[in-house]
């Protein structure tokens, strides 16, 4: 897309260009329905509309709109745009097991660092009021990965436990 955005449009500004381009690639982001003909004809026919009520959205295309090298040069970008954004639509579920992936390694990495550090008062106060609340025996906890786990295993055997509080 940005190799083809490079040879299009150069009589234009570098300002107007880059509007027109991004409002193509929203508007072929938001119609992934349509074809590449389809978008170009609605994006024409808006264009021609707003110049004949008097309130264009770019008014350095009244000159183009006629012109066959700017019909041409816009289906190019039109139809970049689609590969693009059907590529991308194609990624998503790699891109999603991606992400899945990462979050599961952050949460063992993160159980793995708190079963090396010390519980924290608050959890030791916490872990110590549940016991007596439900007359549990205490035992001695040695990381907060080990406090998380005994405060879940307690609140899932008590599952009235934090509505009526402690």
């Amino acid at each position: 897309m940005y190799q083809i955005k490079n040879q299009i449009y150069l009589d234009m500004t570098k300002t107007q260009k880059s509007a027109l381009c991004n409002f193509l690639r929203a508007l072929v982001k938001k119609s992934p329905e349509m074809s590449v003909d389809d978008v170009l004809d609605k994006f024409l026919e808006d264009e021609k509309y707003y110049f004949e009520i008097n309130n264009p959205h770019f008014e350095f295309l009244k000159d183009y709109l006629d012109n066959n090298k700017f019909l041409e040069e816009t289906y190019l970008y039109i139809k970049e745009c689609r590969k693009y954004y059907d590529y991308k639509k194609s990624q998503a579920p790699i891109i999603q097991a991606q992400k899945e992936y990462e979050k599961k390694k952050r949460a063992f990495l993160r159980d793995v660092k708190m079963s090396k550090e010390q519980p924290t008062k608050k959890q030791l106060y916490y872990y110590d009021r549940l016991c007596k609340k439900y007359n549990i025996e205490k035992k001695e906890l040695t990381s907060k990965l080990e406090a998380r786990d005994e405060i879940d295993r307690i609140l899932n055997e008590n599952p009235l436990s934090f509505i009526s509080g402690i």
